[in-house]
């Protein structure tokens, strides 16, 4: 009886949508074949699932990393805002007075 190591992958097509597929793989297993396994490729035509979009618990992966029982692989998407600049889109938006440690001073 060989061993086999279960993983989940997971993938966010649009925000608050999250598809999770659970795989029991061969032990010896790597992300490449997670992601293949997964059928999520053939889903998702536009998905990108190149070393510097996965990840294992939220650490960048490379596709021929070695899986471990229970890995939770992610496949991420592109960034559409830089978040620096939203947040300092936000601060501009709000003003300087309400915002941050500005908010919160005493009478």
């Amino acid at each position: 009886m060989s061993e086999r190591v279960h993983v989940t992958v997971v993938y966010a097509p649009a925000p608050r949508q999250v598809i999770e597929v659970r795989l029991s793989l061969p032990a010896g297993s790597r992300v490449r074949a997670a992601i293949e396994a997964s059928g999520l490729p053939g889903r998702f035509r536009d998905m990108l699932w190149s070393a510097g979009q996965v990840g294992v618990w939220g650490r960048k992966a490379p596709l021929d990393q070695l899986l471990r029982e229970r890995d939770r692989v992610e496949i991420w998407r592109a960034l559409r805002v830089d978040p620096k600049l939203a947040r300092r889109e936000r601060f501009g938006k709000q003003g300087a007075r309400s915002a941050g440690l500005f908010a919160k001073r005493r009478p």
